[in-house]
């Protein structure tokens, strides 16, 4: 019962954050406040009730439209929820409190920046930089890999896809790599050590190439040229190991 309690605990209060991840992930690429006034109904401006903000549900039980003015609900906002639901649900049930609380923070932070990733091809430093001391802090209480692996993890993380971009760079005269894939490389590091960072970097390179693949059989063309979001990639890797190796 005590799991099961924690394991809706992990569900409920993901869905929350995830409805705040939601709205960060649709406003701030368009220069607008995520913090500032009451939500409101992307079209029409109008402020959402009680019953429009329960996370998920409002969704289904309103069709997928606002009540006021009858436009599509952005379904990014549910989807979002619902990832970050599961993310809280899977650290509840891999690993006990308060380690789960850490494992569902990692997951919610590296959701957000895979998807703005995804669709802006952005890394923000006010998303990548802060999660540097945030697994550091982590070590030094006592969860995960030694504080001394995760400073060096930053280190190599950050040196190892800058000098990628510099020798891409020279040898095909443009930007290979954007700014901020060694940061959030160098994040990762902070998080799951030196020792993990080439599996990180192999399965950002498989779920790269079965995202390319994906594309060729669809039948859409691929070139040499298509740039693929690493940050995404990489975020996407990185989470699971996390779950195996934490402790």
């Amino acid at each position: 019962m005590s799991l099961l309690l924690t394991a809706l605990a992990g569900l409920g209060f993901g869905a929350i954050v995830g409805s705040f991840l939601a709205v960060i992930l649709i406003r701030w690429p368009q220069g607008r406040s995520v913090l500032g006034g009451r939500s409101s109904c992307d079209s029409c401006g109008e402020a959402l009730g009680p019953a429009e903000l329960v996370p998920i549900l409002s969704y289904y039980l309103q069709r997928g439209r606002c009540r006021r003015c009858g436009a599509a609900i952005d379904s990014r906002h549910v989807a979002v929820e619902i990832a970050a639901a599961a993310i809280g649900l899977v650290a509840t049930l891999a690993h006990p409190l308060p380690l789960a609380l850490a494992t569902a923070l990692l997951g919610w932070w590296l959701l957000l920046i895979a998807l703005i990733d995804l669709e802006h091809q952005w890394l923000p430093d006010k998303l990548t930089l802060p999660l540097l001391p945030a697994g550091w802090g982590v070590a030094w209480i006592g969860m995960g890999p030694a504080l001394q692996d995760r400073l060096i993890g930053a280190a190599i993380g950050y040196l190892i896809l800058w000098l990628v971009a510099v020798i891409y760079k020279r040898l095909r005269g443009w930007e290979g790599l954007g700014g901020g894939d060694p940061k959030l490389l160098a994040a990762i590091g902070a998080w799951l050590g030196w020792q993990q960072l080439p599996i990180v970097l192999l399965g950002a390179g498989l779920l790269g190439l079965a995202a390319v693949l994906t594309q060729w059989l669809r039948g859409e063309k691929v070139t040499g040229t298509d740039r693929l979001p690493l940050g995404t990639l990489m975020a996407i890797a990185a989470w699971p190991i996390w779950l195996l190796i934490a402790r």
